[in-house]
């Protein structure tokens, strides 16, 4: 299976170790918009909210990132995973579309959280 991870924080990367099997695929991008052209074959796309934002606490740049994965030609039909902010990460008001979030991991992350997420495709 061939699974995407969109972040710039490496404690969630670490927290990845493990999850997936030998013969999986895990790909790591500090840019969505990359993970957005690499992703079309992908089973599953995990999307840190956090790295997703322009400014720090604004959540324009997440409707920016859902947007363009909605229209993506290829990656649209991916599920996506999203990794809320810890807890203490202050955000503007968010909203959401149907449909768009097949599941949402919280923190802390863990290994176990990623290999259950690879059970539900």
């Amino acid at each position: 299976m061939k699974f995407v991870l969109v972040t710039r924080d490496s404690k969630v990367v670490e927290a990845t170790e493990g999850a997936f099997q030998p013969d999986d695929e895990l790909m790591v991008f500090e840019d969505w918009g990359e993970a957005l052209d690499s992703a079309g074959d992908a089973d599953l796309m995990f999307v840190d909210l956090i790295a997703t934002l322009d400014t720090p606490h604004k959540v324009a740049g997440y409707e920016r990132f859902a947007h363009a994965k909605m229209a993506h030609p290829n990656s649209s039909a991916v599920p996506l995973v999203l990794i809320s902010p810890p807890e203490d990460y202050e955000m503007d008001f968010i909203v959401g579309w149907p449909n768009f979030v097949f599941a949402n991991l919280r923190h802390p992350l863990s290994y176990k959280l990623f290999r259950r997420a690879t059970t539900w495709v």
